[in-house]
Order: C-alpha cells, then structure tokens, then sequence
C-alpha cells in the first residue's frame, strides 16, 4: 500500500491525538521544580532496558557502558563538554614518536573493599580484554592495531604477556602503541580500558560482575540492588571513591520502562525526574517548561549488503545503492515521523562533532551534502542500473526494528523506495533488535536499517566501520582507496593532523561516491527534565551521561 506526504502526516497526528487523550486527565506535578518524592539529594529516573552485565571486559551495549562509566573509573574521564578530566590518572607522558604513554597513577584511588587501585590492575584488565579466553567482543575492536600487540593476541599468535601494556610500579603505567593514535586519551575513557582487581575477579569466577555482590568499584558511585535481570536498581555515592567530596547525589534511583505512556504519567505525577519522549508525544509537550531536546552524535543509515550468502546481491550494483542512497526524503521523516530533535544527515561524520584543523571548520560542514534527497535523478540511477543487470523490476527485503516508532518510519522509508524508483518492491522484515545484530553478523539481509555511535572523538571511529573485510563491515563494501587513505590516517599521517584529517575528509568523499550506505537522519533525544536536574552532561561520545557531577538545583 502506497502512502502520500499527507497520509504520513495523518498518521503521526493519529499516533499524537492517543497520547493526548491518556494525558487529558493528569495532574500538573510534573510541572514543578521537585518531585513528589521529595528526597533531599536524590533523582529518579528511567532506563530504557535492563542492564545485561557490568563486566567491563564483555559489555558491549549503551546501558552497561553507562553503569560502568557512574561506577567505575579509568585513567581519565569524561568532563563537560567532552573533555578529559583526572581519573585515576593524574598525568601522563607521551614520547616524540606518540608511541610510548606514561600515565602517572594518584595512589589514593581505593576498590570499595579496601584495596589500593594500581597500574597492575590496569594491565590486568586490558590483558584479560584482549585475551581469546575471555570472548570480549570490545577488546579486540577497541585495542586492535592501538595497543602493540593486541591484534596478534586475540588471534591466538602471541600470548597476553606481550600486550604493550605493563606496570613499572604501582603507580606508573605504561603502554605501548602500535601506532601513534591523536584520539588516545580520549579512547581510554571508554570502559573497556578500566581497572579490575584481579584477586577480585577471580575469586567471584562466572559470578563476577551478575549482582551486586559479585562487583567491586572504583567510580563516584556504587550499583546497590541490582542482578543481571533486575528492573529497578540505585546507584549511591561512593565513599570510597579518591574525589568523594565532589560528588554531591546521594542516590540515583532507576526503574525500567519502555511503555512510553507509562513513563509520560510517573512524570506527571512527579514520580521520575527525566524521561525521554516520542515522536508523538513531542508536540504535546514542546511548550512545557522542562522540554528539551539534545542533538546527539548517533548518525542511522541504510546498509546495502552486496554479498549475502556468497552471492552477489542486487546492491553490488553501484547505480542501484546511488538511486536508493537519493530516492527517500529524510527531511518529512525527521521532522514529521521522528519528530524528536533529529536532523537530516548528508554524510556520515555528524554535525558538531569534530572540527577540521586546518580551517576550523566543523567537518560536517567542511564536507558539505554528499548525499541528498532527488528523486528525479534517483530515477536516472535506477533505470541505468536495471539496464545493466537486464531487468526492469527489483524485489529487495528490507531488515528493521519492530518497535512501534521503528514500523512507521520502516513503512515510510519502504513506501518511498517504491514510489520514486518504479518497479522497485520493498519486502519489509521487521524483527526484535537482538535478531537483527544476528542477521547483519551473518551478513544474511539485503537492505538494513543500522545506526553507530562514536566511541571516542575523532572521524576514525566512524570510518572505520567501512574498511575492507572490516569486523563491523558485514555489507561486502571494498574500496582500495578507501583503505588506503584510512591506513595512511593511522600510520604515517597519525602525527600530522592537518593531512591526517585530509585522508578522512576525501575518505568520506569516496564512500558516498560509491554510494556504500544511505545516511537517514543524526539523532536528536527530545525529553522532559525537571529544573532541579543539575550538573548531568550529555557526552558526545562514549557512555551516554555523566553523573559524576551531578545535583540538586535550587
């Protein structure tokens, strides 16, 4: 079924008019600067789903990255406005040739049981990240062709002894790169590169980091209440922690909710303190007092799987990915369906996230538009890459979520495929997320639905995802050029920003060519928080908040 601009609009405004109705008879505590709960130095909020583990060895989703970044803590951490602040380490060396770091450790870091925090706890961790035996899946990502060695290790042809890591006493670390890396300090933010006490760890075995219990922590707070299948749980300020006194919350209390309704009501009835709206629920609430929406660094796109089971796909077609990269308009669906603050993207590196040195220039805009909405020459591809696969129609399956939000823009997105690429049919298989991580890992689907969000600050953590035969490539894209440029960017060219981010601007340039992906839309997070919310920033990379900070407004 075929659906006009004004169809779609109806149907946002459908969506819209139920949640005005359950809201019809809420009460206005939402609107007030406390809640109802009035606890001294405490916030109540929502989580968007249950935290699957806090081993910072094997996590790899946005919710046990967040718990890991309030509980524990690294050699530097996140600051406002990104940037690096003490952490466990007070200061740090770097050699002329970028490969060798010193990190000068404080020695009054303690574990909440008492223990010294000390270098051998670093290599400890990034040994057992990197080790085959462990299954870390961030490990090898994050490490690989960083950390000397690390590449070689969890391919099982060195031991982790020779990782480039070691502890020249208790507190002086230092690590040895495989290549210069400009991003270093801010990559060791990331909770893959924290401490574990080894005695700990070991102690606990398979129990470690499942419950409460079975954790120890070095960060501002401590995780109370909680197992891997818990829905509500705390975070309390650690005593413990070396930099106690700047942490002023007592507790942070969270519930999962993903019932959008469900949050909405506990906010008015000043239940919770900070919750995350829809995309129908943002007209509503745009001129209430504690609205506010926050561009994020997260860039969702369209993966065009060339090979799917060893065979060529119709999308190993250039013309074919350059008409279906031109053919949607990502304006209507940012503005109408997503509705939340997200913007259109043009390109893969998203707006305000890193700047170019050699103009200053936001590389967003630097780059410019390198892939926009025209249906007309859409068209011209689309009948070009028809002749040269000698047929005149397409039928291409389309994997995506089977959240609510996620069907309408999939229906959407699929309906305009269909409509300016003429004999062109969109099978839509819509699947819980869990499933679609298996189906891209086995590279089995044909046009996807995926997003990224950065690691750490720099274009390569973006890029990288496109390398030939890449871990996270899983599309069948290969552009020796491509390679190229990124290899020079990360070897010879590491010391030299200006013609390092040279390499990275024309890298960009090169994936659009070939059309590789159909960037959609930069994410936005429209939301409700109340104004005694202070002092919680909202990173641009790594975990999603930092708390650390955070307090009670007057």
């Amino acid at each position: 079924m075929k659906f006009n601009k004004r169809t779609w609009v109806l149907i946002v405004a459908a969506l819209a008019s139920l949640v005005l109705a359950a809201c019809g008879s809420s009460k206005d505590g939402g609107k007030n600067g406390g809640s109802a709960k009035d606890d001294e130095n405490v916030f109540h909020f929502v989580n968007g789903d249950t935290i699957p583990t806090m081993d910072s060895s094997k996590a790899t989703d946005e919710f046990a990255f967040q718990f890991l970044s309030a509980t524990m803590e690294g050699l530097y951490r996140l600051g406002e406005d990104g940037t690096t602040v003490e952490g466990i380490a007070k200061s740090h060396d770097v050699s002329e040739d970028g490969l060798t770091w010193t990190f000068h450790l404080r020695d009054n870091a303690k574990w909440s049981n008492g223990d010294p925090v000390t270098a051998h706890d670093f290599v400890y961790a990034w040994q057992r990240a990197v080790d085959p035996n462990t299954g870390s899946e961030y490990g090898p990502y994050m490490m690989g062709d960083v950390i000397k060695n690390a590449t070689e290790i969890s391919n099982g042809e060195l031991p982790v002894e020779e990782l480039g890591v070691r502890a020249e006493d208790d507190y002086t670390l230092v690590v040895e790169l495989a290549n210069p890396t400009p991003y270093f300090e801010t990559l060791i933010t990331f909770g893959t590169f924290y401490p574990l006490n080894k005695k700990f760890v070991e102690e606990k075995g398979v129990k470690y980091a499942t419950s409460t219990e079975n954790l120890v922590f070095n960060g501002p707070y401590k995780l109370v209440n909680w197992e891997s299948t818990s829905e509500k749980w705390e975070i309390v300020k650690n005593e413990d922690y070396w930099d106690a006194d700047a942490v002023k919350m007592d507790k942070i209390t969270f519930v999962v909710l993903k019932d959008v309704q469900t949050r909405v009501d506990l906010y008015e009835k000043g239940e919770v303190d900070k919750i995350d709206l829809s995309s129908s629920q943002v007209d509503i609430y745009s001129t209430h007092e504690d609205f506010n929406i926050t561009l994020a660094s997260s860039v969702f796109y369209l993966k065009m799987n060339q090979v799917r089971n060893g065979e060529q796909t119709p999308l190993a077609n250039k013309n074919i990915r350059k008409a279906i990269m031109m053919a949607f308009n990502k304006e209507d669906l940012a503005n109408e369906i997503l509705n939340n603050g997200s913007i259109v993207a043009t390109g893969l590196i998203p707006k305000d996230f890193v700047t170019v040195p050699s103009t200053g220039k936001d590389f967003r805009k630097q780059n410019g538009d390198l892939a926009v909405y025209d249906p007309e020459l859409a068209r011209q591809y689309w009948e070009k890459g028809l002749q040269e696969l000698g047929v005149d129609s397409l039928e291409i399956e389309f994997l995506g979520g089977d959240t609510d939000t996620s069907k309408v823009m999939n229906e959407y997105l699929a309906n305009q495929l269909e409509t300016n690429l003429p004999g062109l049919k969109i099978n839509l298989k819509q699947v819980p997320f869990e499933q679609r991580l298996d189906a891209n890992a086995s590279q089995d689907y044909e046009l996807q639905f995926a997003g990224w969000g950065p690691d750490y600050l720099d274009p390569y953590t973006f890029m990288s995802l496109w390398i030939t035969d890449g871990g996270n490539n899983k599309m069948g894209y290969s552009n020796p050029e491509y390679d190229r440029l990124l290899e020079e960017a990360q070897t010879t060219l590491a010391l030299d920003p200006v013609a390092r981010y040279e390499n990275l601007l024309k890298a960009e340039q090169i994936l659009f060519e070939d059309a590789a992906i159909a960037p959609i839309y930069q994410k936005g997070v429209a939301q409700l928080i109340r104004p005694k919310v202070g002092g919680i920033y909202s990173n641009s990379f790594g975990a999603s908040y930092e708390w650390k900070w955070a307090y009670v407004a007057e």
